[in-house]
C-alpha cells in the first residue's frame, strides 16, 4: 500500500482521504510512536477546509485508541503545526493548494516531516488494520493555543536579518487560506503597512484558486501595480508556499527569490562550509550567487529537501538554507517549510536594500521547461542511454546523473533531463541566453533515445 506522496497523503475526501482512512492513519501513527517511545504525544491541527473538522476528529480517535495523547491546536497554518511538533509529533489535516474537494494528512516529528521509512511503517500498519489497545490504555486529549507563540518566534527570528520594514507598504493575498493567521500579523508587528486580499478563511476558496501562480494571482498583481506598494506576497492554502510580486505587478521568478535568500544566508553565516540545498531543476543563478558569497550548492530530488539537508550535514556541510520552487526551509529557525517566515525575512531584506537592489546582482537568463512524450515502460532505457549520449552530444563542463541528467556549461547555462514520476513524459529543463536553441538540441537527443528504447 502506498499512501504518501511527496507532501503527505492527499486526495478527495469522499474517495481517498476519508474519515475511515484518517482513523486508520491516526491509530497506525500512535502505535508506531509508542513502540519507539514509552509515551507518545501528538499535536493535531487543521486548515480551513470544510472537511477538516470531521477528519481531525477521526485522526484524534485513531491516535487515542492507540494509546497516544493528543493536544488539539485548532485551525492553524501548517508551519505553526510543525513549530508546535518540536519535541513531540504532529498531524496536520491539509491539502495545501489542492482544490476544496480534497484534504490531506501531513505528519511531523520534532519539527520535520516524516521521512520515507516512517511513512512506509505507517502504510504497512494501515494495511494490516492495527487494532485499538486495551480500554485502560487509551490516551487523553486537551487543547492549546500556539499561534501567538509561533508568531512571536517568527518575528524574533526575522529581527536578526535586514532592517525593520516600518516604511514598507506590502499587499498580501492569503487566498482564503491559513496565511491569514500569520503573515499579516507578523509583518504588522515588525512595523510594515499591510493591506490584505482574500484574508477571510474559507474552505471553498472563493477568492481565487489556492495554488499561487501568475494566473491565480492576477488580482494581487493588478492591485500592487495600481497601488503604492513596495511589493506583494501570495500564499497557498496552508502557508508553506510564498510568491513574491514586484511593484509593477510582475511575479519574481522563484529561483531569483531562492538566489537572493540563499546568498543572504551564506554572507551572514559564520560557519566554515555554508551549504544551500535545492533541487535539480533549480536555476544556475542560485549557484552563481551562493558561490559569490562563499558557499556551495547541493541538490536533492524534488520533494526531498529534508533528505538533502541530512545528506549535506552527514558530509560535513553546514546547511544555512534549503529551498525548492516556492518552498523554503530556514534551518536556523527549524526544520520545516515556512512561507510565513520567508515573508518576514524577505520583507526585512527589501527594507534594507530594496527589491530592485536585491535582484540587481542576479543574472536572470531565459528559462524553459518542455515535456517529451515517452511511454512509461521506455523511460528507464531512455534515461540510461541519455547518461552517455547527451553529454557526448552537448560537450558540457560538468555532468551530474544522480537525479536525471544535468549538464552545466562554461557560459553558466544548464539543462536537466528527468523522467516524470506521474505522467508519460521525459521533462527537459533549460536555462541559457539562447534557451530555445539549447532546448531544441537537447530535445533532439531525448527523442532519438526514446525512439530506440
Amino acid at each position: 500500500m502506498e499512501l504518501f506522496g511527496t507532501a503527505g497523503i492527499r486526495g478527495s475526501v469522499t474517495a481517498r482521504v476519508t474519515p475511515e482512512l484518517a482513523l486508520s492513519v491516526g491509530r497506525a501513527a500512535g502505535h508506531a510512536a509508542l513502540e519507539s517511545d514509552s509515551s507518545a504525544e501528538f499535536v493535531v491541527g487543521r486548515d480551513g477546509r470544510t472537511s477538516g473538522q470531521g477528519l481531525v476528529a477521526a485522526v484524534e480517535a485513531g491516535l487515542l485508541s492507540a494509546g497516544a495523547d493528543v493536544t488539539r491546536i485548532g485551525v492553524v497554518p501548517t508551519p505553526t503545526l510543525a513549530y508546535a511538533s518540536q519535541g513531540r509529533r504532529g498531524v496536520m489535516l491539509t491539502a495545501s493548494h489542492n482544490p476544496p474537494t480534497d484534504n490531506g494528512i501531513k505528519m511531523f516529528v520534532d519539527g520535520q516531516e516524516y521521512d520515507r521509512p516512517l511513512e512506509q511503517d505507517i502504510e504497512a500498519r494501515v494495511e494490516s488494520e492495527t487494532p485499538p489497545v486495551e480500554w485502560d490504555r487509551w490516551g487523553t486529549s486537551d487543547t492549546n493555543d500556539v499561534l501567538d507563540a509561533y508568531r512571536d518566534t517568527i518575528t524574533e527570528f526575522a529581527s536578526g536579518h535586514g532592517s525593520a520594514p516600518d516604511e514598507l507598504s506590502i499587499a498580501v493575498d492569503c487566498g482564503n487560506g491559513m496565511s491569514a493567521l500569520g503573515t499579516p500579523q507578523v509583518l504588522r508587528e515588525m512595523g510594515a503597512h499591510v493591506v490584505t486580499l482574500n484574508a477571510q478563511i474559507d474552505g471553498h476558496f472563493p477568492g481565487r484558486e489556492s495554488k499561487p501562480t501568475p494566473e491565480s494571482l492576477k488580482d494581487l498583481r493588478a492591485f500592487v501595480a495600481d497601488g503604492d506598494f513596495d511589493f506583494g506576497i501570495g500564499h497557498d492554502g496552508d502557508a508553506d508556499r510564498i510568491v513574491i510580486v514586484d511593484a509593477d505587478g510582475d511575479v519574481v521568478h522563484e529561483d531569483t527569490v531562492i538566489a537572493i535568500v540563499g546568498e543572504h544566508y551564506v554572507r551572514t553565516s559564520d560557519v566554515d562550509d555554508p551549504v544551500v540545498v535545492t533541487t535539480p531543476n533549480a536555476s544556475g543563478r542560485i549557484d552563481e550567487r551562493v558561490r559569490a558569497a562563499g558557499g556551495r550548492v547541493e541538490r536533492v530530488r524534488l520533494g526531498a529537501l529534508h533528505e538533502g539537508i541530512a545528506s549535506a550535514r552527514a558530509a560535513g556541510g553546514d546547511v544555512v538554507f534549503a529551498a525548492e520552487p516556492w518552498k523554503h526551509v530556514h534551518p536556523s529557525l527549524g526544520g520545516w517549510i515556512d512561507g510565513i517566515a520567508s515573508a518576514a525575512l524577505i520583507s526585512r531584506l527589501v527594507a534594507e536594500s530594496g527589491l530592485d537592489g536585491l535582484r540587481e546582482p542576479v543574472t536572470e537568463r531565459p528559462y524553459r521547461k518542455v515535456s517529451v512524450s515517452c511511454p512509461d515502460d521506455a523511460k528507464a532505457t531512455a534515461m540510461g542511454a541519455l547518461e552517455t549520449s547527451l553529454p557526448d552530444a552537448m560537450d558540457p563542463e560538468s555532468v551530474d546523473t544522480e537525479y536525471g541528467v544535468r549538464l552545466e556549461f562554461a557560459d553558466a547555462s544548464w539543462t536537466l533531463v528527468r523522467p516524470s514520476g506521474t505522467e508519460p513524459y521525459i521533462r527537459v529543463y533549460a536555462e541559457a541566453d539562447d534557451v530555445d536553441s539549447l532546448v531544441e538540441r537537447v530535445t533532439e537527443v531525448v527523442e532519438a533515445e526514446i525512439s530506440r528504447a
